[in-house]
């Protein structure tokens, strides 16, 4: 029919989407070559799944470091008696054990979307940052209180060498973590891994504090080891800052203005599409979910208006980085006269 879209470009992208390994790749990208607007069920599912065993992976690996940070530090903390060494290693702990809520949300959010849960619970994840924007503000309190108290009430340490060493296995495990946890957190989209990542990196200041402290002490300044804890204890504030923000940011679906820009040019280049309509986006976990309205000609049929809607969709799956799954609402452009909405005008 004169001015329906061509379908011969459904294939014209290359892809890439990380459907598993080994032979589950083989048969995800058959059953994509078969079915290829099969993007509702298992390619969508393969794709959570990988990068909610990457989020794991990178759970168990950050764990296992934090761990055995934790470890050589509280063995110092027995030989040399600091209290600052303490918190440091309590804060450790503390960020080792932010991977629990993590852990859980990554483990819920591969549940299927139930008639009650439709979107799936994805959700869980910005309820773990929640918990670890928390845990970040209570490390914060807790190392401003520590810090004043020994303001107050200046103490000796001994084995000051070993307190410094300590200092510095804890700033350098906590810095691989939360680099770790940053880039992977990136990748796959999850604020709350992110968020944690961040955690992990105030610990690392807080190590520091302790390696600065101990020098101080060296050199005769008790003194030293609090004052730094209290500017440490300001880094982490601004640390606690920019969580809470990335936290509230995904419970508010704010995404990058810079997506809605690149779909909106996306969906300008599929054939048949006469104007592209409004763009709307969310993050549900670290996956993107999208609803467009494109305006297609008035005259073409049914099954030609739901080919261009389709094509859409695909071509967005394919070009936007993790987005999941797409809405795509067809209007029809034209007559010049006509007014397809009008008996929406009031609810709009």
């Amino acid at each position: 029919m004169a001015g329906e879209p061509e379908h011969s470009s459904y294939h014209e992208h290359e892809h890439g989407h990380g459907h598993g390994h080994g032979r589950r790749r083989v048969f995800a990208r058959i059953r994509h070559a078969v079915a290829p607007h099969s993007h509702d069920s298992g390619d969508k599912i393969d794709a959570a799944l990988e990068s909610s065993s990457r989020g794991m992976r990178v759970l168990a690996v950050s764990f296992a470091v934090l761990m055995a940070t934790f470890a050589v530090q509280a063995v110092i903390v027995a030989l040399s008696g600091s209290v600052a060494l303490l918190g440091d290693t309590l804060h450790n702990l503390a960020d080792a054990l932010t991977a629990v809520p993590l852990a859980i949300a990554f483990s819920v959010g591969r549940r299927a979307a139930t008639r009650r849960f439709t979107y799936g619970y994805g959700r869980a994840e910005d309820l773990a940052g929640i918990v670890i924007v928390l845990i970040i503000a209570a490390s914060a309190a807790l190392g401003g209180y520590e810090a004043v108290k020994r303001l107050l009430d200046p103490q000796d340490i001994r084995a000051v060498g070993w307190v410094a060493a300590a200092g510095v296995v804890g700033f350098l495990g906590n810095e691989w973590v939360a680099r770790y946890r940053i880039k992977v957190g990136r990748e796959i989209g999850s604020a709350a891994l992110v968020a944690d990542g961040l955690h992990a990196r105030t610990d690392g200041f807080t190590s520091l504090a302790v390696l600065l402290g101990a020098g101080g002490a060296a050199l005769g300044f008790p003194i030293a080891d609090p004052i730094v804890g209290l500017l440490i204890t300001v880094a982490i504030l601004f640390v606690l800052r920019d969580a809470a923000r990335e936290i509230y940011h995904r419970l508010m679906d704010a995404v990058d203005p810079g997506l809605v820009d690149e779909a909106e040019q996306i969906l300008g280049t599929v054939g048949g599409v006469e104007r592209v309509g409004s763009v709307r986006m969310r993050w549900i976990g670290h996956a993107l979910h999208a609803e467009v309205e494109i305006l297609v000609r008035h005259d073409l049929t049914v099954v030609a208006a739901h080919a261009v809607a389709v094509q859409a969709e695909h071509r967005l799956i394919h070009k936007l980085p993790r987005l999941r799954a797409a809405t795509v609402h067809t209007d029809p452009y034209g007559p010049a006269d006509a007014d397809h909405h009008a008996p929406l005008s009031t609810h709009r």
